[in-house]
């Protein structure tokens, strides 16, 4: 028996209201652009909208005029989907708050995550969007996921309940030293000012 590897996320596909209210959030309000549109194939009542959410990937619209926003859920059953988190850069997040209120859209204000700072809101049907910033910078040839498994080991060789920005910072460290090899035999920490 051997596994299915996967390689990344191909799309997303989400319900979305009327094609307007659509393409007004996702690239009017979150800068998507609008690469791709035709009928839902499985359901020609519908539409079918594909924007690029930044990487290249897709995030996929079904849309039907006679669906209508809708601003007060957000599904908590088994299965159902929580939120999206949508990556965006520290300079954008610092905009996020104004910008949403521009728009009158209600939001959580930063929460702090340690390892990221998130912004969370609803789309016009009630579905929960975060818009999330790094708090580190992973070093080259990489992966935030790699840092933040170095850092989870840090943080349970501590005993601390979260990552924090301390676990971070030694597991970049650590993935320097793993990975960029240096001609010093010692690489121990020092103090040229004494």
């Amino acid at each position: 028996m051997k596994k299915i590897q996967t390689l990344g996320v191909h799309h997303i596909t989400l319900t979305g209201a009327d094609r307007r209210t659509s393409i007004d959030f996702w690239e009017g309000l979150l800068g998507m652009p609008f690469i791709f549109d035709q009928p839902n194939l499985d359901d020609p009542d519908e539409g079918h909208l594909y924007f690029d959410p930044g990487d290249g990937r897709l995030i996929t619209i079904f849309t039907n005029e006679n669906r209508k926003p809708v601003h007060d859920r957000t599904p908590m059953d088994p299965g159902c989907v929580h939120h999206l988190a949508l990556e965006v850069d520290q300079a954008t997040h610092e905009q996020v708050l104004d910008r949403l209120a521009e728009r009158g859209i209600p939001n959580s204000g930063v929460k702090d995550r340690g390892f990221m700072q998130s912004i969370y809101f609803k789309d016009p049907l009630g579905f929960l969007i975060e818009l999330a910033c790094y708090t580190f910078i992973p070093p080259r040839g990489s992966s935030h996921a790699e840092v933040m498994l170095e850092a989870h080991k840090i943080r349970v060789e501590r005993g601390d309940k979260a990552i924090g920005r301390p676990h971070l910072a030694d597991a970049v460290l650590k993935i320097v030293e793993r990975s960029q090899p240096s001609l010093s035999e010692d690489r121990s920490p020092r103090n040229p000012y004494t």
